[in-house]
C-alpha cells in the first residue's frame, strides 16, 4: 500500500506545477484517501486560475432572436415556425467560459462530490462551482484527454491532468439504475503515473543526465521494416555515451509462479534485452555502455527481485522499489541508481 503522502510526490513531479509555492502546503497536509487528495490539488489549482480568471473563447451559439444577430439560420427557422412569434433562429459567435477546458474541471467537480472526501472539502468545492456557472457540465466518457496546450493555455495543463486522474478513479457506472464508483486509480492508471514520476524525478533532480523516453531504432541488415513494433522506453538516461534503459513496471505481482518456482515475467526481460542489444549495436562506433534495468514497484510480496545479470556483454538489473516508505529513501534509492550505472 503506497501512504498518500507519497503519491502527493509522486503527482508533484508527474506535474511539475505542483512544487510551486502555491501548493506547497499540500505536502504538510494528511490525506485519509487518494480522493481526497485529488480534490485537495484541484481545489487549490482552481482557486489560483480564478484569480487570473477562467479562460475564455469563442462559441458558437443558436437561439431564436426577435433581431438579427450573426448569421441567419433560415432552415431551422422554417423548421421551428419562429417567424410566426415574429423571431429566427440565428447562429453567431459568443466570447464566453463555457469552453471545453473548463466543462471538464466542473464535470470533475460534481464527480468528486460524490466521492468519500470531507464535508469541509466538499463546501470548499460548491463554492468554486458557482463561478462555473456559465459553464455546461460535459459528459467525461467522450472528452478528447489529449489536448494541445500553448503560451496561453498552459495553466490548465495540470488541472486537466488531475480530472483526468479524478475521471479514471472515480469512472461512474450504471448498476441497476444506480451510480457505483470504482476503486480510485486502477493498477494501468498507477503504472502510468509510476513511469512519469521516475522520468520527471530523473529530470529535475539530476540535470546533468539526459532523462527521456527515448525510441529505439530497430537495428536491421536491410531496408525491410513493414510492421515492427516500435521500440519505445520509459526512461532512457544518458551521459555521454553511457545510457541505462529503464523500464518501469507496477505490477500486482513481480514475478511469475509455475509449479512453485517464480521467475521474472519472460517478456519483461526479454523486451529490456531487445532494447539494449539494439541500442548497444546502433552505438558500436563509439566509445560507450548500454545497461538495461527492470524496476518494479514494490508489493508485499516475499520474493523481492534484487538481481544483476551479465547478458553478451551488457548489464540488466532487477530491482524493485519500495514506495511504501519516507520519501526520503525512495529520493535517496533513485539517487543511487544513476550514481552507481552513470
Amino acid at each position: 500500500m503506497i501512504p498518500i503522502q507519497n503519491i502527493y510526490y509522486m503527482l508533484s513531479y508527474a506535474f511539475q506545477t505542483l512544487q510551486a509555492e502555491n501548493y506547497k502546503d499540500l505536502a504538510t497536509e494528511n490525506f485519509h484517501n487518494t480522493a481526497e487528495l485529488c480534490a485537495a490539488i484541484l481545489d487549490k489549482g482552481i482557486g489560483i486560475q480564478l484569480k487570473h480568471g477562467l479562460r475564455r473563447d469563442y462559441v458558437s451559439k443558436s437561439e431564436s432572436l426577435s433581431t438579427l444577430q450573426g448569421k441567419l439560420n433560415i432552415s431551422e427557422s422554417i423548421k421551428t415556425q419562429t417567424m410566426l412569434k415574429k423571431q429566427m433562429i440565428c447562429t453567431y459567435d459568443e466570447f464566453s467560459t463555457n469552453i471545453q477546458f473548463n466543462q471538464i474541471i466542473k464535470s470533475t467537480v460534481l464527480l468528486l462530490l460524490k466521492a468519500n472526501i470531507t464535508n469541509s472539502r466538499k463546501k470548499s468545492l460548491r463554492k468554486l462551482l458557482l463561478f462555473f456557472s456559465d459553464v455546461n457540465e460535459i459528459d467525461l466518457h467522450f472528452v478528447n484527454w489529449n489536448q494541445q496546450y500553448n503560451r496561453s493555455n498552459q495553466n490548465y495543463q495540470m488541472l486537466i491532468g488531475m480530472c483526468y486522474l479524478v475521471y479514471k478513479g472515480l469512472l461512474t457506472t450504471q448498476n441497476n439504475g444506480t451510480t457505483k464508483l470504482m476503486d480510485f486509480f486502477d493498477g494501468q492508471q498507477m503504472c502510468r503515473l509510476y513511469e512519469k514520476f521516475l522520468l520527471e524525478y530523473y529530470r529535475k533532480e539530476h540535470p546533468e543526465l539526459t532523462a527521456n523516453a527515448s525510441q529505439i531504432a530497430w537495428q536491421l541488415d536491410d531496408t525491410e521494416n513493414q510492421m515492427l513494433p516500435r521500440m519505445q522506453t520509459d526512461i532512457m538516461l544518458s551521459k555521454n555515451n553511457n545510457i541505462l534503459i529503464i523500464d518501469a513496471k507496477y505490477y500486482s505481482h513481480m514475478t511469475q509462479q509455475q509449479y512453485g518456482i517464480h521467475t521474472l515475467h519472460s517478456n519483461n526481460l526479454y523486451q529490456i534485452f531487445t532494447y539494449v542489444k539494439n541500442k548497444e549495436f546502433e552505438l558500436r562506433n563509439y566509445e560507450h555502455t548500454v545497461s538495461g534495468m527492470l524496476l518494479y514497484a514494490q508489493t508485499d510480496e516475499d520474493i523481492i527481485p534484487n538481481n544483476t545479470y551479465h547478458m553478451s556483454g551488457n548489464q540488466i538489473s532487477v530491482l524493485a522499489l519500495d514506495l511504501n516508505q519516507d520519501f526520503s529513501k525512495i529520493s535517496r534509492t533513485l539517487d543511487d541508481i544513476a550514481k552507481n550505472f552513470l
